[in-house]
């Protein structure tokens, strides 16, 4: 009975390390010992590949959540989102923006986005490029035309955002922003460790 057991999960072992299995709102890229980061993007499916010498990564192809709230813990290696952005107006009265980010890996492009950037594409990519163009964008304000402008500062920092994820291989949905009021200490503090 033991070697049964042990034989059938040796046979799955080496099987399952022939094909590739992608489920729905995933694609799969392959890393090929001898030519690297294989352009050829694997939709959902089963797919072969070559036990031992290619190793298959598996992407997340739906629209994912990148919030920005206070008290965010940015510490977690695998979290995806930031804490409140702190920004200056023109008038330099420091304001607190949370809101969210909604984007997605380009399926098309993902084999680029792992061989140049790498599974961290978050911390790389996302944090400190939506940091910047948040404040960027905020700063052209009045610390009064900020409660009242909220949807023209929602579309101009999509306009800032979308060109720069397309660059990288993500497609940004949306940029909803739910809550911009004056800074905290913390929130100050926060920034210049930043």
């Amino acid at each position: 009975m033991l070697e049964k057991l042990v034989t059938s999960v040796i046979i799955d072992d080496i099987l399952g390390n022939f094909f590739v299995s992608v489920p729905p709102g995933h694609i799969a890229c392959i890393y090929d010992r001898g030519r690297g980061v294989l352009k050829k993007v694997h939709k959902p499916g089963l797919h072969l590949k070559i036990p031992f010498w290619q190793k298959k990564k598996l992407f997340n192809t739906q629209i994912q959540e990148y919030p920005i709230k206070k008290g965010f813990d940015i510490a977690k290696e695998d979290a995806v989102g930031d804490r409140s952005i702190v920004a200056l107006t023109v008038d330099d009265r420091p304001v607190s923006v949370e809101g969210t980010i909604l984007f997605r890996i380009d399926a098309e492009c993902a084999s680029s986005l792992w061989e140049n950037i790498g599974d961290d594409y978050v911390k790389k990519i996302i944090r400190p490029i939506t940091r910047s163009r948040i404040r960027m964008i905020i700063s052209t304000y009045t610390n009064l035309e900020i409660c009242s402008k909220q949807d023209e500062i929602e579309i101009a920092i999509e306009r800032e955002l979308e060109p720069i994820f397309q660059k990288k291989s993500l497609i940004l949905e949306d940029v909803l922003l739910s809550n911009i009021s004056s800074a905290s200490e913390e929130e100050m503090h926060n920034r210049i460790e930043e």
